[in-house]
C-alpha cells in the first residue's frame, strides 16, 4: 500500500511546520523520485529473507550473536557475505553487552519486542538493504551510506531512524543500538560511516578495501576504494623503503577532517533513505518512475545513535535548514561547542565555566595523566588495572615530574596530583576506577587518530612519531597477518589497535616498537612513551605549525547548540570516562538553552552508574564493570520510545533529570542478573531533587 500523493500534498503537508513546496524541492518536480546528486557510483541492493540471512543479525539471530564468531571458509579470501556477517556480529557486540545477566534477551536484544517483552524468537528481520557511496565524484571522500527497509515497514505510519556509526566504525557501527530499535519498529534505518569506516590501505602490498570490504590492488580499485592514501609515487616508494609494513587508516590519514561533515553525511543518509524507500514503496507514475510519496512532511524522522554517531545526529539537526529531521534521541554524544565563557555547569559545590572542552583537548590530557592516576588510592580495585602495569604507571608519574608537569616528590603524591588534574578538568569522581581500563583500551588510539585527523596529517607525516603497522612477537613492525588484513572490514573498528594493526612508536630508542611496550626517546625509560603523549598534548596547547594545523581542524568541528527547536532527548552516563558529561552533554544542554531560549525542547537525562562502554559490563577481562554499572543502551531505547510517542501521539517529553539506578552488586565478575529494579524508568514527574535545571546561564545538576 502506498501513501496517497493527494493526501500527502494536502492535509499532512499543510499541518506541519516542515512545509516545503509540494511542487518543487531543489528545483525539481517533487512528484518524481530522483536519485540524489551525491550518490556516487553503483548502488547495491540485496534482499534478505529473515531466515537464512537478515538485516539485523546477518542470519545469526539472538543466539548466534551471543556465540562464537561466525566462521569464514577461506580466512584469507572471505566473501562479501562473510565479511558482512562478521561486521554485524562484531559491531553489535562492540556496543552491547550480550550476556543475559546484563539484560541481553530480557531488556534488550533482537528477541525483545517493541513493547519490551522477551520472546522465544531469534529476532531476525527480513527486508532490503541498499549500499552506496556519498562522494563529490573524486573518489576521495567515499562516505558509505546504507538504507535498510524492513519488510514490516508500514506505509500508513512511515518512519526513518538514523544510525551514524559510533567511533570510527564502518557502516554497521550502530546496528545494535539505533539500528535495532528502528528495524524492530518497522522504520527504515539510514546508516552512514561518516567518512571514517574501515578504510585500510596496506602500503607494502598497496591493497585497499572496497565498499563491501573485499580487498584489491589500489590502482585497480580506483575511485571505488573506500580509502587510498594520498601519497605521490616518489614519496610512496621512499616512505615504504624507510618504513616497511606501515598501514594508512582512513579516519586518521584521509586528510579530510571528516568530522566537519558528519552532519551533512547524516542528512545525506536520510535523503538516500527517502530515495530508496520511494523506489521500493512510492506510487508508480508514468514511464516506470516512482513518486516521492514519502517525505519529511508525512514521515517521522528521528536522528539517533551513540557516542560520536550521536554527535553526528546533533550536527545534522543543527545543519538541518530544510526540515528533514523531526526529533533527536541519542546517547552519550561526543559533541564540541564553540567557547562561551558565560556558561556555567554546577554540580553541588563544583563549578565548571565555559562550554566544555574539545575532544582532543581532554583526550590528550587523559592520555598524559591517566596512567599515573591509576595508582591513586581512589582508583584502587579498578577493573582492568592489570592492563596498566604498576611499574610503567610509576615511570609515567616520574616522567611527568621530570618534565615539570607534576610537582609531588613520590609516586603516591604524583598519582593523587594526576587524578586531581583530571577532576579539575571535568572528570567526575565516578570515573576514578575507570581510568585504567580506558587508558588500556581507548585513550591512546583516540589521541593519535584525532590528532592526525584534525591536523590533516597524511600517513607519511607520522606526527609525533606515531604510525600504524602489524607487529611481531617482539613488538617490532611486521606484516599484518594475511587473514587479519583480509577480514579487517568484519573485525575492525576503524581505529588501531584493530585487526592485527597496532600503534607504533617510531621514536623508540631501540627502533620502532609497539607503542604500549616502547620507551621515551628523551630518557629511554619504559614510561608508556611519555614523550609521545607530551607531543600529542602540545598539538592542542602549543604554538608551532603542527599545533596551528590541529587547532584549525578543531575549529571546523565546533557547534553552536542551536537545534532549531527540534524536540531532543540526550541520555548520558554520569560515570562516562571517555566523553565526560561535564565536557559534553551538560554544557550542550546549557548552550542549547542559551541559543534557543524558550524555543528549546531539549531534555537531558543523566543516568547514574552508567558509562561509555556497555560491552565491558560482563566482559571477563574487566571484572567489576558487571557489579558496578548498568547498560545505558536500555535508556537509549527508552529515549527513542519517548521521542516516537511524542512525535506520533504528542506525548510530552520527559523533563531533564537524573535517573538513579541500582548497580547489580555482588562479587566482581559474578554479579547477579540485572532486573528491571536496577534500571528504573525515565520519569515524567521527577522529584525536585532529581531535576536538572537551567537558569542565569547556569546548568545545575543534582548530586
Amino acid at each position: 500500500m502506498s501513501v496517497s500523493k493527494r493526501v500527502w500534498c494536502g492535509s499532512l503537508l499543510a499541518a506541519t511546520a516542515l512545509a516545503t513546496s509540494c511542487a518543487m524541492i531543489g528545483g525539481r518536480d517533487s512528484s518524481t523520485n530522483v536519485k540524489p546528486a551525491f550518490v556516487a557510483g553503483a548502488t547495491s541492493k540485496k534482499t534478505y529473507d529473515g531466515v537464512a540471512d537478515d538485516l539485523l543479525t546477518a542470519g545469526l539471530g539472538k543466539s548466534g550473536l551471543q556465540g562464537a564468531a561466525p566462521a569464514v571458509a577461506d580466512p584469507v579470501n572471505p566473501t562479501a557475505a562473510e565479511l558482512r556477517r562478521l561486521a554485524i556480529y562484531n559491531n553489535y557486540r562492540a556496543l552491547v553487552d550480550v550476556n543475559p545477566n546484563g539484560g541481553y534477551g530480557t531488556l534488550y536484544g533482537p528477541n525483545v519486542d517493541v513493547n519490551g517483552n522477551a520472546t522465544a524468537l531469534e529476532g531476525k528481520i527480513a527486508g532490503i538493504e541498499y549500499v552506496t557511496y556519498d562522494d563529490d565524484g573524486t573518489g576521495t571522500q567515499n562516505v558509505t551510506l546504507m538504507a535498510q527497509i524492513p519488510a514490516a515497514f508500514d506505509p500508513r505510519n512511515p518512519c526513518i531512524v538514523t544510525a551514524a556509526s559510533s567511533g570510527s566504525r564502518g557502516v554497521y557501527g550502530a546496528i545494535g543500538t539505533a539500528g535495532e530499535w528502528g528495524l524492530k519498529h518497522g522504520c527504515v534505518v539510514a546508516y552512514t560511516d561518516k567518512g571514517t569506516g574501515i578504510g585500510v590501505h596496506d602500503l607494502t602490498t598497496n591493497t585497499v578495501n572496497s565498499i563491501d570490504g573485499l580487498r584489491q590492488i589500489a590502482a585497480a580499485a580506483g575511485k571505488t576504494s573506500n580509502f587510498t592514501a594520498s601519497v605521490s609515487g616518489i614519496d610512496f616508494t621512499t616512505f615504504n623503503a624507510a618504513n616497511p609494513n606501515r598501514i594508512a587508516v582512513k579516519h586518521a590519514h584521509s586528510q579530510q577532517n571528516p568530522e566537519k561533515d558528519w552532519g551533512r553525511n547524516t542528512l545525506n543518509a536520510i535523503k538516500f533513505a527517502f530515495y530508496v524507500l520511494n523506489e521500493e514503496r512510492g506510487d508508480s507514475i508514468a514511464g516506470g518512475a516512482h513518486a516521492q510519496s514519502f517525505r519529511p512532511a508525512n514521515t517521522i524522522v528521528i536522528a539517533s545513535s551513540v557516542s560520536n554517531g550521536a554527535g553526528a545526529a546533533l550536527q545534522a539537526a543543527e545543519d538541518d535548514a530544510e526540515g528533514w529531521i523531526r526529533g533527536i534521541a541519542i546517547s552519550e554524544p561526543s559533541i564540541q561547542l564553540k567557547p562561551n565563557p558565560d556558561l556555567v555547569v554546577r554540580r553541588g559545590v563544583t563549578l565548571i565555566k565555559g562550554a566544555g572542552k574539545p575532544l582532543l583537548d581532554y583526550g590528550t590530557l587523559a592520555n598524559l595523566y591517566q596512567p599515573c592516576a591509576t595508582l591513586a588510592p581512589a582508583a584502587a580495585g579498578s577493573p582492568g588495572a592489570n592492563f596498566v602495569p604498576t611499574a610503567a604507571a610509576a615511570s609515567r608519574c616520574a616522567a611527568l615530574k621530570a618534565k615539570g608537569l607534576l610537582t609531588a616528590a613520590d609516586s603516591a603524591g604524583q598519582a593523587a596530583e594526576a587524578l586531581a588534574i583530571l577532576h579539575s578538568a571535568g572528570w567526575q569522581a565516578e570515573s576514578d576506577i575507570l581510568h585504567a581500563s580506558h587508558y588500556a583500551f581507548a585513550t591512546p588510539p583516540i589521541a593519535v587518530t584525532y590528532a592526525n585527523s584534525y591536523g590533516r596529517f597524511g600517513v607519511i607525516d607520522a606526527v609525533c612519531g606515531f604510525s600504524f603497522a602489524g607487529v611481531d612477537a617482539a613488538g617490532k613492525p611486521a606484516p599484518v597477518a594475511a587473514a587479519a588484513l583480509a577480514q579487517a572490514f568484519g573485525t575492525g573498528n576503524g581505529i588501531p589497535p584493530m585487526s592485527g594493526i597496532q600503534i607504533v612508536n617510531d621514536r623508540n630508542p631501540g627502533g620502532p616498537m609497539r607503542d604500549g611496550a616502547s620507551s621515551s626517546p628523551s630518557t629511554g625509560a619504559s614510561d608508556l612513551n611519555a614523550d609521545g603523549a607530551i607531543c600529542l598534548r602540545n598539538l592542542v596547547t602549543g604554538s608551532d605549525a603542527n599545533a596551528a594545523r590541529v587547532r584549525s581542524g578543531i575549529g571546523e568541528v565546533m557547534r553552536t547548540g542551536n537545534l532549531r527547536g527540534k524536540p531532543t532527548i540526550i541520555v548520558h552516563g554520569r560515570s562516562d570516562t571517555l566523553v565526560p558529561v561535564s565536557l559534553s552533554s551538560r554544557p550542550y544542554f546549557g548552550q542549547n538553552r542559551i541559543a534557543e531560549g524558550a524555543a528549546s525542547r531539549l531534555s537531558y537525562i543523566e543516568v547514574t552508574n552508567a558509562q561509555h562502554f556497555d560491552t565491558f559490563i560482563d566482559n571477563p577481562a574487566v571484572p567489576g564493570y558487571d557489579s558496578r554499572f548498568i547498560p545505558l543502551n536500555v535508556y537509549l531505547f527508552r529515549a527513542l520510545d519517548a521521542m516516537y510517542a511524542h512525535l506520533s501521539r504528542d506525548t510530552p517529553l520527559p523533563p531533564s533529570q537524573v535517573v538513579r539506578t541500582a548497580p547489580r552488586g555482588g562479587e566482581p565478575g559474578k554479579a547477579p542478573a540485572l532486573t528491571a529494579a536496577n534500571v528504573p524508568p525515565i520519569s515524567q514527574t521527577p522529584a525536585p531533587g532529581d531535576r536538572i535545571t537551567f537558569s542565569n546561564n547556569t546548568v545545575t545538576i543534582p548530586d
